[in-house]
């Protein structure tokens, strides 16, 4: 039984980009209340974001029991700061339930915001990491089921049991203000040692998604000089 973090606010009816077969992923820009949309590119998924912008990630279970979900950002468990494994602390997910995780945790009071940052200012370069800066990843566990006693008769015992972009160019996330995003200790064991489903999302700017034909320009139809008869105006 190891001890973990779960949110105690949930977060409210939000309609979220479906990504993963246990759990929907999503990121909301919170400075300008949009949820981004994803871009998909060769199997993967993609989100633009836009430097200086803080946003959340926002998770939200199909399941119908509790699932613990181990959460990455850039190679950094957003919740201990260490280079991410799924074996470690995550959060726990009530069932049909989400949350919106705000930040990197710095106690089970704060947290201190996401945004999006160059790269060199993002807390996985600044705190010597930046090989994964520009993904996000979930690893999902389901919790171990303990079996029902069976009464037994008498007499019986129980049975035996990479980018084309420069370095510099990529977008990261940075350690921003601390602001309030409570959470309780809980306990969680395990169903299996190895995640069910691991949801992973890239992101990067726009530029730099578009340089990389992630994302493309719409095809503009240029004006035409003589489009035809003279037509009557509105009203």
């Amino acid at each position: 039984m190891k001890a973990l973090l779960a949110v105690v606010a949930l977060v409210t009816s939000a309609c979220a980009h479906a990504h993963g077969g246990m759990v929907d992923l999503s990121v909301y820009d919170r400075t300008e209340g949009r949820r981004l949309p994803v871009y998909w590119h060769e199997g993967r998924a993609y989100v633009a974001g836009k430097p200086g912008n803080e946003y959340q990630v926002t998770l939200r279970s199909r399941q119908s029991q509790d699932v613990l979900a181990v959460v990455s950002v850039d190679g950094v468990n957003v919740i201990t700061g260490q280079t991410a494994e799924p074996s470690q602390s995550g959060y726990v997910l009530s069932p049909r339930g989400g949350l919106d995780i705000l930040g990197w945790r710095k106690s089970l009071s704060q947290t201190a915001a996401f945004y999006f940052t160059a790269l060199p200012d993002s807390y996985a370069a600044r705190t010597g990491r930046p090989d994964d800066v520009g993904v996000i990843g979930i690893a999902l566990f389901r919790r171990k089921v303990e079996p029902v006693p069976q009464p037994q008769p008498y007499g019986q015992g129980a049975p035996a049991a990479r980018a084309e972009s420069r370095a510099d160019d990529r977008l990261g996330t940075g350690h921003g203000r601390q602001e309030y995003s409570p959470a309780t200790r809980v306990t969680f064991e395990r169903a299996t040692s190895a995640p069910a489903e691991v949801v992973t999302l890239y992101y990067d700017s726009h530029a730099n998604l578009l340089a990389r034909g992630i994302i493309r320009d719409p095809v503009r139809v240029a004006p035409r000089p003589f489009p035809g008869f003279v037509p009557d105006p509105a009203g």
